[in-house]
């Protein structure tokens, strides 16, 4: 599956942490849109889609939450707890985030502005997308 979690580097001293994340260093493609979730309403899952082409580096920086990943063979889940590590995800995997703490921020970083034509929002065609016929 096309995904890794990345640590990135924290500087902290008495004062506390500070996590820098510098395009092209730390994040494998250029940023084009950041955006965030928080107030998430309880036993609610988001997302529920995959992309053709956009990569994300998923950070709960506040609070967690988990995320499905599945690429048309195997599923995983991922516990972002850390607000220093990113869940690195390429295009063509299915994700869908939940079981969101209270306090959970989950902030995204984007390869691309948002294009609609870029989601695949159901689950059976992502399959057909994929080449992958249901058994």
């Amino acid at each position: 599956m096309n995904k890794k979690l990345i640590d990135f580097q924290q500087h902290g001293d008495s004062r506390g942490q500070l996590v820098a994340i510098e395009e092209s260093v730390d994040v494998p493609f250029e940023i084009k849109r950041v955006y965030f979730m928080y107030d998430t309403t309880p036993n609610v899952r988001r997302g529920y889609h995959a992309h053709k082409d956009l990569k994300q580096i998923l950070f709960c920086v506040h609070g967690s939450c988990k995320v499905h990943l599945d690429n048309g063979y195997e599923t995983e889940e991922i516990l972002l707890d850390k607000p220093y590590e990113g869940l690195y995800i390429e295009n063509d995997i299915w994700r869908e985030m939940y079981d969101f703490s209270q306090d959970a921020v989950l902030m995204v970083l984007a390869s691309s502005h948002y294009n609609e034509a870029d989601y695949i929002r159901d689950y059976d065609q992502f399959l057909g997308y994929k080449g992958i016929k249901k058994v």
